[in-house]
């Protein structure tokens, strides 16, 4: 055929293709023109290409999707996002959570801006926000969340009074603007403040509103551990109620007691799904967490943000009931020999990044809940932990679901750095395939890509991405799936992933023979869909124009 003998931009030779569908690998070639695939199969003889790549003995795989992270502001900082190549990642889904960077108000504070956030710089609109990726020219794609901790900062700041009509009315308005912009869904965030302020009610409003728009609702559940159940119900009761369709994010049982609940969360959605609910989970292959150890905090002590959680930190009555609040949660949900000190500011402590707090309490002789609060004060609220709770067969309950797609929930997107991050920042994807896929056989590689490929494609949507067929963008990865290997461990998680040879986003090569190239084709992608949306009037935040 003509086309078949035309050059090629990218011509993929030799490999053997997983397209992403969860279908048998098979032998094929793959061609790239003008950034997208016009052929997988097997090309003339004659044919030529800018770019040849010999695939022998290696899997060409669709571009990974991370659908859960935390990269807003870091891939602003870090656009090269090396760790995330390394892995074979090509998108980033951000915004989860609950934390966005847009929408802000003038005079807003940055308690909601999430891991990462750099001094500067204020999008009060997607618009804006992508401009700034754009401009950024990062290696790979952006798939921007707005977050309901952001649009309720926005309306109503950090305090945790409900929100009435009007707050509620400004809040959909800014989320049918960010819709319209070309947002992919809507996150909650509903165990960090301010989202831990928010009723039931207003999720269900929200909720209305995304699926108004056919946006997907991402939600940190407002609890993971001893009412995971709980949280879950709530989760499906607001799908319910707005027929939005629903991703629970990073599903998880924290602490001992509650391993094992997450069959009964699994088999939740299961039901809800025969009911007509449109509902999936993700996952990350660790077990352990990574989050703000204000976090782990009663919800109204962050009431304000942390400036006003450092008054009462200072003031000794109000300390000795944040202390009384924490205790249930100590040795349940909350295990001190587990909970290390990952990332912070400088101060008393800094010195202490990889200990626990277990360690703390003993060389400080307080007890554990003391021991986080003494952290607390002395950096000002700002303290990421790595929090060790979690059981191996669980995670593997959650990786076998069909409906479970990989995540990293991570942020960190280039190595070296400061502190002790999560290794899921560099090995998430690596470790699926390596550690569950070839050695303990958990999934099929086959079923694998297809966790980290289209079904998190299909979630959002993103049509031209997560599938290698003709018409695709050509999102591509070559990678040898007996040498892939996460490096990065707790204790020492500053390492790339290995196994990953060549990188295509957009069919331009941004790893190439196991170096990143220096090109970055990535942008901030937007739904089309949302995009034809009329755009509402924007409301008023505060009385002020939204």
């Amino acid at each position: 055929m003509p086309e078949q003998t035309a050059p090629y931009d990218v011509l993929i030779t030799g490999g053997t293709v997983i397209d992403g569908t969860g279908a048998a690998p098979r032998r094929a070639d793959l061609a790239v023109r003008g950034g997208r695939i016009v052929h997988v199969g097997e090309p003339a003889p004659t044919a030529t290409a800018t770019t040849v790549l010999d695939a022998a003995g290696l899997t060409v795989t669709p571009g990974f999707i991370d659908l859960h992270s935390h990269a807003d502001f870091s891939v602003l900082a870090m656009p090269d996002a090396e760790a995330c190549l390394r892995q074979g990642v090509t998108t980033l889904v951000t915004g989860n959570c609950g934390l966005s960077p847009f929408p802000q108000a003038p005079d807003e504070g940055r308690d909601a801006a999430g891991p990462g956030t750099p001094a500067g710089g204020r999008w009060y609109d997607l618009d804006a926000f992508a401009a700034a990726v754009d401009e950024a020219r990062p290696a790979l794609n952006i798939a921007p969340l707005i977050g309901h901790g952001a649009l309720r900062t926005a309306v109503m700041g950090t305090g945790r009074a409900p929100a009435g009509d009007a707050e509620l009315a400004s809040m959909r308005a800014l989320l049918a603007t960010a819709a319209a912009q070309g947002a992919f869904g809507m996150s909650t965030g509903l165990i960090y403040a301010p989202g831990s302020f928010a009723s039931t009610d207003e999720i269900v409003a929200l909720a209305r509103e995304a699926a108004a728009h056919d946006l997907l609702y991402a939600t940190h559940m407002r609890d993971e551990g001893d009412h995971l159940i709980e949280a879950v119900r709530e989760a499906l009761d607001v799908a319910t109620a707005s027929r939005v369709r629903l991703q629970i994010s990073h599903l998880k049982a924290m602490g001992p007691a509650n391993h094992g609940a997450v069959d009964t969360a699994l088999a939740m959605i299961d039901t809800a799904v025969r009911d007509g609910l449109d509902v999936a989970c993700d996952v990350y292959p660790y077990t352990a967490s990574s989050t703000r150890l204000t976090s782990r905090l009663p919800d109204w002590a962050m009431d304000g943000g942390p400036a006003a959680l450092l008054e009462r930190l200072a003031d000794p009555e109000t300390h000795e009931r944040i202390l009384a609040g924490l205790r249930p949660a100590v040795g349940r949900t909350f295990l001190p020999e587990g909970v290390v000190l990952a990332m912070m500011g400088p101060g008393r402590y800094s010195d202490r990044i990889g200990d626990s707090i277990a360690d703390v309490a003993r060389d400080e002789d307080v007890e554990p809940a003391a021991a986080v609060l003494n952290v607390l004060a002395a950096h000002r609220g700002e303290v990421m932990i790595v929090n060790h709770a979690m059981a191996e067969d669980d995670v593997d309950t959650v990786l076998r679901h069909p409906s479970s797609a990989v995540a990293s929930d991570g942020w960190v997107l280039h190595a070296p750095g400061d502190g002790h991050p999560h290794p899921r920042n560099f090995g998430t994807f690596a470790r699926v395939i390596g550690h569950y896929v070839r050695e303990n056989r958990v999934l099929e590689l086959a079923d694998a890509v297809r966790k980290m490929t289209s079904l998190p494609a299909s979630r959002l949507p993103l049509p031209d991405r997560g599938t290698l067929a003709p018409g695709q963008v050509a999102d591509v990865v070559v990678l040898d799936p007996a040498a892939v290997t996460d490096r990065a461990t707790f204790a020492d998680p500053w390492q790339y992933a290995t196994g990953v040879r060549d990188v295509l986003v957009a069919g331009e090569c941004v790893l190439r023979g196991g170096e990143v190239t220096g090109a970055r084709p990535g942008r901030a992608l937007r739904r089309d869909a949302a995009r034809k949306s009329p755009i509402r009037n924007r409301g008023t935040i505060a009385g002020r124009p939204a």
